[in-house]
């Protein structure tokens, strides 16, 4: 073979295009991460800003509540109550309600009485003209403070007052010709047509127990004062749409039992303070 020719070689096979070419690459994978970090900071911010608004509300409405109570019990500008808001409050003012409201405040005066209050009310209407489903009062009474109110009724010694629970005890003076006896009743509290009503649940002469058929016997028409029911009323210290429910002696307190009509959120005549007959 002469230098001058070359062997033939064989044309490239189009159908083996793959043999010659170099591998094609995969196509790259678009990384989804950081749009659900994205996601997840929206979401997060969404939800800061949502309870900052929800403080910020709980904030107005209490400071609110805490004026209108100032306001409508005359209190002092710098009386303390407590308010406390459950469930989210700016949910509660979007829908229309709040779920429950709580307030309480000490040494609240009631006409010549002063009281340790707390009130529980429930779906609280925030845009007037509804109806909550149910609202409550519990006025908590110290030894001093249920002396004041059992001083407004005529011929009760008051002064001789005693919380001994599950009564209140009381000691009366009978007059036995040139001496006085001292009677020592105990009193059991009871609500009764929305009144205070006091029974006498025993009798004691020098220590020792005795009936009220043996006191009127021995006294006759002055033992009324000792066995008889005590009536309170307590209508003039309080608004007419609250209602007594319920009362109790603790070891150190009388504990009555209030319910509130939603009435009073609307109705001036429900705001206004009873009366006694």
């Amino acid at each position: 073979m002469s230098a001058d020719s070359q062997p033939t070689q064989p044309l490239p096979d189009p159908e083996a295009q793959w043999v010659l070419s170099s591998p094609t690459s995969p196509p790259r994978r678009r990384r989804r991460w950081p749009w659900i970090v994205a996601l997840i900071v929206v979401v997060a911010l969404a939800i800061g800003a949502w309870f900052a608004g929800d403080a910020i509300a709980r904030s107005i409405v209490k400071q609110t509540i805490r004026e209108q109570a100032i306001t409508q019990l005359s209190l002092p500008a710098d009386q303390q109550i407590d308010v406390e808001l459950d469930g989210a409050v700016l949910l509660g003012l979007i829908v229309g309600s709040l779920p429950e409201v709580r307030v309480a405040s000490d040494d609240v005066p009631l006409g010549q009485l002063t009281a340790d209050i707390s009130v529980v009310a429930q779906d609280v209407p925030v845009h007037g003209g509804g109806d909550w489903s149910g609202a409550y009062a519990t006025a908590t009474l110290d030894e001093a403070q249920l002396e004041g109110l059992l001083a407004t009724l005529d011929g009760f010694p008051a002064d001789t007052v005693e919380i001994d629970a599950p009564d209140v005890a009381v000691t009366f003076e009978l007059n036995a010709l040139v001496t006085k006896v001292p009677v020592g009743v105990a009193l059991t509290p009871r609500a009764e047509n929305g009144d205070l009503v006091l029974s006498p649940a025993s009798l004691r002469i020098a220590d020792a127990e005795i009936s009220a058929e043996s006191i009127v016997q021995q006294f006759g028409a002055l033992a009324s004062t000792v066995v008889r029911d005590w009536d309170v009323c307590i209508a003039q210290y309080l608004p007419a749409a609250v209602t007594l429910t319920g009362v109790r002696v603790d070891p150190d307190a009388v504990v009555a039992d209030f319910e509130i009509d939603s009435a009073i959120l609307r109705d001036t005549s429900a705001q206004e303070n009873g009366t006694c007959s």
